[in-house]
């Protein structure tokens, strides 16, 4: 990730763990966040913020409702 922005997702499983993983820390556990709320985040790991979403999505990291995402997996910084 030069200067902290991907310039693509990788295509193996484990290595797009740790990549979703590190993402998913910039949400802060039981915070609900509206859909530019969880754009603004995800800007500053790229530009194609529905891959991004979709991965979190798909891989566990974020649920979401009609109006609202937020962070039901990843690791915890303590």
């Amino acid at each position: 990730m030069p200067q902290g922005r991907l310039t693509s997702v990788p295509v193996r499983r484990p290595d797009r763990l740790v990549l979703l993983d590190r993402i998913a820390r910039a949400f802060e556990p039981g915070v609900r966040y509206t859909e530019p709320e969880l754009n603004t985040v995800l800007c500053r790991f790229s530009a194609d913020l529905v891959v991004l979403r979709r991965s979190l999505m798909d891989e566990g990291f974020l649920e979401h409702d009609r109006t609202h995402y937020w962070r039901c997996g990843g690791t915890v910084d303590l």
